[in-house]
């Protein structure tokens, strides 16, 4: 069992699957909607996630029709993604967990519209979209 929660610990929830594969998204509106050079989420079972406090603190954006960003309304922290074609899963921001992960897959997505300033200096595999 995970644990995490936003930064100012408004909402809470807990994850019952083991991460295993995370994704490093580098397309521009992952970059906007975390101020960062790319997005940390994993692929989760929307049925293993469950939100422990903070429902009403939850706030969502529609990025693109169907796409539903969830974060925290109070301090701004971006938890999940959600898809209306794909309601059996989530893509949980892993920056938000409290309990440590050891990931054996790792991989960047979307490189060929990476910020221009960032260099990718690991291993992991590398996409220019999607795999």
């Amino acid at each position: 069992m995970l644990k995490g929660s936003c930064l100012c610990g408004a909402v809470t929830y807990q994850l019952d699957e083991p991460i295993n594969q995370l994704f490093f998204c580098h397309c521009s509106k992952c970059r906007k909607a975390t101020g960062t050079a790319f997005n940390s989420a994993a692929l989760i079972h929307s049925d293993k996630f469950t939100l422990l406090t903070g429902k009403e603190s939850l706030k969502s954006f529609s990025s693109t029709p169907g796409v539903h960003r969830i974060f925290c309304g109070d301090c701004g922290s971006p938890l999940y993604s959600a898809r209306d074609n794909q309601p059996e899963a989530y893509r949980l921001r892993i920056g938000t967990l409290d309990t440590p992960i050891n990931p054996t897959e790792k991989m960047h997505i979307f490189t060929a519209s990476k910020a221009e300033w960032e260099d990718l200096c690991d291993d992991n595999p590398k996409f220019e979209e999607r795999p």
